[in-house]
């Protein structure tokens, strides 16, 4: 983060109501990201409720409990997700709370061009000797709220990671500190299950010595990532860095000699785990955290060789289309990176991206391969930009197929149990000839 120090000293902390008590109604709020979403600012925001109206809180994905979304607060706080976790999810599928469907590589201008930020409430990193912060496990969006904020109030917490990368801001830029000792959030690998495993197996052989990985947030990047201790010379270029990486780069499997941007390095925008994690990127130079709009890029991926991104969906039907961010009509989550990392993998030397899903839902009652996205759902990666659709049947690839092509590759990947009800829908749909049934 391009920021000097200026001549101002640190202002001198205060507490969580007073850091947050300039807020005034109709201004524009961001609240820090993922782990390092400034709790003590927050609840001391939305104490203010009474005395506040229509001010606009702004973020991607956090993990505290997000009060303001609240329907009491209604007339006080109104949310902009431009990505949707589980804390906000009711209250935007209500209608009470608003979603901006975006490329998460281009969330980090819109502060500088849309929405312009009166505040931004921050957790950091203490101070080094010279008076710098680092934003630690997430700079993401936060590294461009924090260039184009007009006031900044921060937590400053001794248990947050000091990251290398584009994350510094001096003490002196900061409005208002509030000093906290708390853990942050943690979130353990999930357990692997029997399609998942299958699926990471799958996907591990789509996956060579030398290759650079993209690995998202679920079960399915985290035993993909387990399948790969034993290749050697893998790179890092990912959205999230997550638990697996570190059991990766402790397995001699992470080097990164093969990376063409910033060789070496393990590059991620965001960090969510343990605090094995956590004390992992702790002033380690090997990690090196960078803005959305960095790590997002596409021709920044692309200039990697043999990237390989790996990302999840919640259907994809016999065209290709895939669904990943809604239930139908109701958003779900959000565009996110997917589209980034697909398009940055595809214009890759050697790249494969990988859409990776199990073939079933809800016990297998629901086949996550359709004939047709549900009414109302949003494409978020179009079929011309899908290549690799894996689950635990197998891997498809659709590159270059043509429609019909692709309905039977898609098939051929669903669970046993749907194929014949998935030929007769593409039948239906004129997109297998009578003369195409194998079921």
């Amino acid at each position: 983060m391009d920021r000097s120090s200026g001549t101002r000293r640190a202002p001198a902390p205060v507490s969580a109501e007073e850091a947050v008590s300039k807020i005034a109604s109709g201004q524009r709020v961001f609240i820090g990201s993922g782990a390092a979403e400034p709790n003590s600012l927050v609840e001391a925001m939305t104490a203010r409720a009474r005395e506040l109206h229509d001010v606009n809180v702004l973020h991607i994905f956090t993990m505290g409990a997000a009060p303001y979304v609240e329907q009491k607060y209604e007339t006080s706080f109104r949310h902009t997700a431009f990505f949707i976790g589980a804390n906000v999810r009711e209250a935007v599928q209500d209608g009470r709370a608003d979603f901006v469907p975006v490329f998460l590589s281009e969330v980090p201008d819109l502060f500088k061009s849309h929405y312009q930020l009166d505040w931004a409430l921050v957790q950091l990193s203490p101070p080094d000797a010279h008076g710098y912060c680092t934003v630690g496990v997430s700079a993401d969006v936060v590294v461009s709220a924090l260039r184009n904020a007009r006031h900044i109030a921060a937590e400053i917490n001794p248990r947050m990671p000091r990251t290398f990368g584009d994350t510094v801001i001096h003490v002196s830029k900061l409005d208002a500190v509030v000093h906290v000792d708390r853990d942050l959030p943690e979130l353990s690998p999930p357990a692997a299950r029997e399609d998942t495993d299958k699926i990471s197996e799958n996907v591990a052989e789509l996956v060579c010595d030398g290759a650079c990985i993209q690995a998202g947030i679920g079960a399915i990047p985290n035993a993909v990532l387990e399948k790969l201790k034993d290749h050697r010379h893998l790179g890092i270029h990912t959205e999230m860095l997550s638990e697996g990486i570190v059991d990766l780069f402790e397995a001699g499997a992470i080097d990164g000699t093969k990376k063409r941007v910033l060789p070496g390095k393990m590059v991620a925008s965001f960090a969510i785990g343990t605090r094995r994690l956590y004390d992992f990127m702790d002033d380690n130079p090997a990690v090196l955290m960078m803005g959305s709009d960095f790590v997002n890029d596409p021709f920044q991926i692309a200039r990697n060789d043999c990237v390989v991104a790996i990302n999840g969906a919640i259907e994809v039907d016999l065209t290709g289309q895939v669904n990943s961010d809604s239930m139908g009509c109701h958003p779900y989550s959000g565009i996110g990176g997917q589209v980034d990392f697909i398009r940055g993998a595809s214009r890759s030397e050697g790249g494969r991206p990988i859409i990776a899903l199990p073939s079933t839902a809800k016990s297998g009652s629901i086949s996550r391969i359709v004939p047709t996205l549900s009414p109302g759902t949003g494409v978020v990666t179009s079929r011309g930009d899908v290549r690799y659709v894996v689950t635990e049947y197998g891997t498809a690839d659709l590159f270059a197929k043509s429609i019909r092509e692709r309905a039977r590759a898609l098939i051929e990947i669903a669970h046993p149990d749907r194929r014949s009800w998935l030929e007769e829908a593409a039948v239906r749909l004129l997109l297998l000839g009578d003369n195409d049934r194998r079921y």
